[in-house]
Formats: structure tokens, C-alpha cells, sequence
């Protein structure tokens, strides 16, 4: 029988979580991630990410 949680943690790093992570960091809000998690942040925060990582993909996508 095979564990969920780690069945869960395996799949979490895709590469939008990695790009997720790494706008994070740049925010400065990588030390508030770890200690309270994602659930942690304030709307503005998650937004703010959001909204970089759409900008990012939208870049990306111009070039294909």
C-alpha cells in the first residue's frame, strides 16, 4: 500500500510549482511559505504570484 502524502509530495514539483516557488523567493516570501505554509499567505500575496507566473507564461508562449 502505497503512502498518499508521498505520492502527493512526487507529483507537487512540476514545473509550474518550481516557477510557483521561485517567484516566491524573489517576493521574499519563501521564509513565510515554509513556516506557514501556502495557506499562509494574504490574498495580495497569492495574487501577486499569480499574476507573475501568468505574465511569465504569456512570454513564453509568444516565442513558439
Amino acid at each position: 500500500m502505497k503512502d498518499k502524502k508521498s505520492d502527493k509530495i512526487a507529483e507537487e514539483f512540476t514545473p509550474n510549482m518550481i516557477m510557483k516557488y521561485e517567484i516566491a523567493e524573489e517576493q521574499g516570501l519563501i521564509d513565510k511559505i515554509k513556516r506557514l505554509g501556502w495557506g499562509g499567505l494574504t490574498a495580495k500575496e497569492t495574487g501577486r504570484i499569480g499574476g507573475i507566473m501568468t505574465a511569465k507564461k504569456k512570454r513564453g508562449s509568444r516565442g513558439k
